[in-house]
């Protein structure tokens, strides 16, 4: 009795390490499943996995007391892991880490045939992080032209006159534009999950359970697809207004609740397929699938008696590793770092070598949401060209939640969608030994289109990759105790009667002589 008190005692005390040490990280994991619906389901996720632990519990109790230290080399990896996310200000890692830290936990506590046990529902949790903004934007691009695509489809096919333009619906009187919101991502995530689940309760071959996984993907697509097309026959029939507020959103939980459920006909329909089996054994309670599986995990179950003082040790010994390792986040969060000196963006010349500048503030939400230190928006005229809009955000420690990001992320705004993105190298400029290499997007949003160049200056660095930024972050938060930096973008509207060269040498031209003046404002 008292060994169980002190083993509740001892993990009431990991939850508390963990929470403290992972606290900025499991603020934004919230937010991202209360704030956007891609990752909506993510909230109920650790419940899933907690009660399928406890359904386990019996088979637990008999994990016999093999040593368990690797528990240790686990938990080990995934505080470097940590250690890793924090200077590299990436999230995705400190979630990881966070999960592998369980997992040590989990094996230090169970042993390794006690964790393989339990091995989905640790692994289910995975499902809950977010996945890296470059995969969901270009992932949502994708789905955004095959949505409009089915949509159009599905229009065409009752009669509807509908016409395509990348992700425009031309319905002759209404366009509708297929925004990053209606790509998809939002149920072909959440119904990834439920289907993983599913096939995990799924009691059939292994074969059937990973068609029902993959079955997910074409599932969520189609029936986006058919959303968008139902919403434009609406619009032929009642207006815009059916393509707003309320009716859309009960379109896109009918659309999930009918994915559902086609999940759960595919099930019974798999069931069918192979050996006989009644229709109640699709939807037994949570064991192993078929007969091989059974005997497999009943004998990993099977040992002399409860768990012995072996896990415990090691388990023990982990939460030793885990209390010093908590003051030492407290040190890496709340590091010192030298800064150089630099001149404010307030003082940044509006008259460049012939181009005259106009500055603008940033608005309030805007602000917040980048967190920079400093930074300077302004239009740049050169004659009766169109304007070059120059934007610089200084970052003077980038920590987690306060660094520099792509734009990727954010030029798909107000109904501009990215054309291309491709990477170019500018002329040399004085004080560079090297052209500077930046990303050149082109974004559209009708029959407006946009050139946009971007690049990040960290340091004495200009590059072009957002994730190799991470990579000089932790190493300069190292080696030189410095990780200030900043993103500079230029972009410019194509006119009437210009060609893409012609801006393109519009923003080198500008590109070169602000270079020129950034090093005041951010020093390598």
């Amino acid at each position: 009795m008292a060994s169980n008190r002190s083993l509740l005692l001892t993990s009431a005390l990991v939850v508390a390490l963990l929470g403290y040490m992972y606290a900025d990280s499991l603020v934004f994991l919230f937010s991202r499943w209360v704030g956007t619906e891609d990752y909506s389901h993510g909230i109920f996720v650790p419940f899933i996995s907690g009660y399928l632990i406890w359904q386990s519990r019996r088979c637990l109790s008999q994990v016999s007391g093999e040593k368990s230290w690797v528990g240790l080399a686990v938990i080990a990896l995934g505080l470097m892991l940590y250690v890793v996310g924090e200077f590299s200000t990436l999230f995705i890692v400190l979630h990881f880490s966070l999960w592998m830290v369980i997992v040590g936990l989990a094996i230090a506590l169970l042993g390794i045939r006690g964790a393989k046990a339990i091995a989905f529902p640790l692994g289910y949790l995975l499902t809950a992080i977010p996945l890296p903004t470059f995969i969901i934007a270009s992932l949502s691009s994708q789905l955004q032209l095959w949505s409009s695509s089915l949509g159009v489809g599905c229009l065409q096919l009752v009669g509807v006159m509908a016409f395509r333009e990348g992700n425009v619906i031309d319905l002759g009187t209404v366009q509708l534009q297929v925004v990053e919101a209606c790509s998809g991502i939002r149920y072909l995530l959440p119904l990834a999950s439920l289907a993983l689940l599913c096939a995990y309760l799924f009691k059939d071959r292994m074969w059937k359970r990973v068609v029902l996984v993959l079955s997910s993907i074409p599932i969520s697509i189609m029936l986006n697809g058919f959303r968008i097309g139902m919403i434009g026959v609406l619009v032929e029939l009642y207006g815009k207004g059916a393509a707003d507020g309320f009716y859309h959103l009960f379109e896109g939980w009918v659309i999930f609740m009918v994915s559902f459920w086609l999940l759960i006909a595919e099930m019974a329909l798999l069931a069918r397929i192979g050996e006989v089996k009644s229709q109640g054994a699709v939807f037994d309670r949570l064991t192993w699938r078929d007969q091989s599986e059974a005997s497999a995990h009943q004998a990993a179950c099977m040992g002399p008696g409860r768990i012995q003082s072996s896990p415990r040790h090691a388990y023990l010994c982990s939460v030793a590793l885990l209390a010093p390792f908590t003051l030492f986040s407290t040190v890496v969060a709340d590091r010192q770092e030298s800064s150089p000196p630099r001149t404010a963006f307030v003082d940044f010349p509006m008259q460049i070598n012939g181009w005259q500048g106009s500055p603008f503030p940033l608005e309030p939400q805007y602000i917040d949401a980048l967190r920079f230190d400093d930074y300077v928006l302004a239009d740049y005229r050169s004659g009766n060209k169109q304007p070059v809009n120059f934007y610089a955000a200084y970052y003077r420690s980038q920590r987690k939640g306060q660094s520099a990001h792509s734009p990727q992320s954010c030029l798909p705004g107000g109904g501009w969608e990215i054309a291309s993105l491709t990477q170019r190298d500018l002329p040399m400029s004085q004080g560079m030994m090297q052209p500077l290499n930046v990303n050149r997007a082109v974004i559209q949003k009708g029959d407006q289109k946009q050139i946009v160049l971007y690049w990040f200056k960290q340091r004495e660095r200009h590059i072009t990759n957002e994730y190799l930024v991470k990579v000089y972050l932790l190493w300069d938060a190292f080696s030189r105790q410095r990780t200030d930096g900043a993103l500079v973008r230029l972009a410019s509207l194509v006119g009437p009667g210009e060609s893409e060269s012609t801006v393109d040498q519009r923003l080198q031209e500008f590109a070169v002589v602000a270079g020129r003046e950034l090093t005041r404002f951010v020093p390598d």
